[in-house]
This record gives structure tokens, C-alpha cells and sequence, in this order.
């Protein structure tokens, strides 16, 4: 592959996922990740893409949702690991809410039956659950995000203004520790967030390592809303010693 076309490819691979890590990029190209890194500084001076931490990001605005089956395989062996952490952090009789991404899609699969009351607005969640006698499973329902299997929209934001949660469990499209905090494609989903945000005592934010120092195109929250970040090993220190200063409980799984 010549590199104008390596360059075409790596650029178009990063637009479809939004964002994407160097190993992939080497793996798929069929080229050593230092070529990848110098590709990626080639493009960025081109405007064709964003340098993100261990990847790129799309410089594309508002990028559209990526499809579930899509998202849910992409670095599914972290996300699934995140998962099974999280699951450790909850406690019978709790009120936990979980949002749409395919980590929390991940946690209800895995979920043990005990007495919970999960309130969501994920398909995939309520569905994975649904087989469960001691959970109460509560829809916030709205406008059906086809791309995501979630809902969205003033109904799903009016129905969370109903309730309140013990503990929220987010993910997002990005985490920039000097760009505004936690980030989503969209405006339709990251106002959904801010109301979960709004009624949950307790937010922790699921983060692989791809998702640090991006900034997507919608804000949702700061990092001082965050209690806890459950993230994977590959998250360097430089990450952690500033996530510290936030006084943000921090598992590396």
C-alpha cells in the first residue's frame, strides 16, 4: 500500500469509528506503529484528523452516532473487563441508572439477580435484564436513537427529572481533561446525560483508554461531577496524576 493511500484509508477508518488507536491503525495497514505515529502527525498537520492519547480522533464536528454492533466490538476486551469492575460497586436494594454504551450493555449481561432497581434508556439494557425476577427494570422512553438502541430526546429527559439514582454508571465519546471534561457526539445525547448527571449521587464514568483526550462535539459535564473512573492499564501516569487533582477515585482494570 502506498502511503497516500495508507493516508486515505487511516483517515476514512478514523471518520467511520470517530476515533481510533494506533494499534489498530498498525495492524489493519500492515505497518509498525512508529509509521502509524508519523502518519498521524502528517495528517493532523493537514487538518485531515486530531491526535488523541495512544490514537486519533475525527475532526469532523458532530459525528454521527456509530451503530451499537459497531461500538460493541471495538476494544470489547476492555469495555468487558470495565464492566465486570463496575459490577463490583454495586449493592442489593441499590438505584443505579445505566446509560447506552455498549460498556453498560456489557454490565447487564454479566449482572447478578438481586434486588436493584436500574433505571435506563438502552434497548440492549433493558432487553440483557429483562430475564431477571428480582431487578425492577424502569425505560425512560423517548425518541428511539436507531444507531445507538437508546432513547433520546425531551421525553426521555422528562422522564429522568421523575427520578433519582444512587449511583450512575456513564460512558461517553470523550474525556479532555483541559477541553470541557466529558464529551458526546451529539447535542440529543449529551443533554440526556447532563440530566443523569443531574439526579444521581454518585457518577461513575467508564472510560477505556481511547476515549482520554478527546473531545467530542457536545459537552456534557465537568470532571468535578465524577467521583469514580474505572478505566483500563493502558492509561499512563501523566492521566492518572491529573485525574488525582480532581480528587476522582481511579481502578485500572
Amino acid at each position: 500500500m502506498l502511503a497516500a493511500e495508507r493516508y486515505d484509508r487511516i483517515v476514512e477508518m478514523v471518520n467511520v469509528k470517530g476515533s481510533i488507536r494506533v494499534s489498530e491503525l498498525s495492524e489493519h495497514c500492515r505497518v509498525t506503529e512508529e509509521t502509524i505515529r508519523r502518519d498521524l502527525d502528517r495528517l493532523e498537520q493537514a487538518g485531515r484528523l486530531r491526535r488523541s492519547h495512544g490514537g486519533a480522533v475525527s475532526v469532523k464536528e458532530e459525528q454521527p452516532e456509530i451503530p451499537y454492533r459497531v461500538r460493541e466490538t471495538t476494544h470489547a476486551e476492555e469495555k468487558k473487563k470495565i464492566a465486570l469492575s463496575a459490577l463490583s460497586m454495586i449493592r442489593p436494594g441499590d438505584r443505579i441508572l445505566l446509560d447506552a454504551s455498549t460498556t453498560a450493555g456489557y454490565m447487564a449481561a454479566n449482572m447478578p439477580d438481586m434486588p436493584l432497581t436500574v433505571l435506563t434508556n438502552s434497548i440492549q439494557v433493558a432487553t440483557e435484564l429483562s430475564s431477571r425476577d428480582k431487578i425492577e427494570v424502569i425505560s425512560t422512553g423517548g425518541q428511539l436513537a436507531q444507531r445507538s438502541l437508546s432513547f433520546v430526546g425531551p421525553l426521555a429527559e422528562r422522564s429522568l427529572e421523575t427520578y433519582h439514582v444512587d449511583k450512575l454508571f456513564l460512558s461517553c465519546k470523550g474525556v479532555h481533561l483541559e477541553g470541557g471534561g466529558i464529551s458526546e457526539s451529539n447535542e440529543l445525547q449529551a443533554r440526556l446525560k447532563q440530566k443523569m448527571v443531574g439526579i444521581s449521587d454518585q457518577v461513575i464514568l467508564l472510560a477505556d483508554t481511547s476515549k482520554f483526550g478527546v473531545r467530542a462535539f457536545a459537552r456534557v459535564t465537568g470532571l468535578n461531577a465524577v467521583h469514580a473512573v474505572i478505566t483500563d492499564q493502558s492509561l499512563d501516569d501523566d492521566f492518572i496524576e491529573r485525574l488525582n487533582s480532581y480528587d476522582i477515585s481511579i481502578t485500572r482494570v
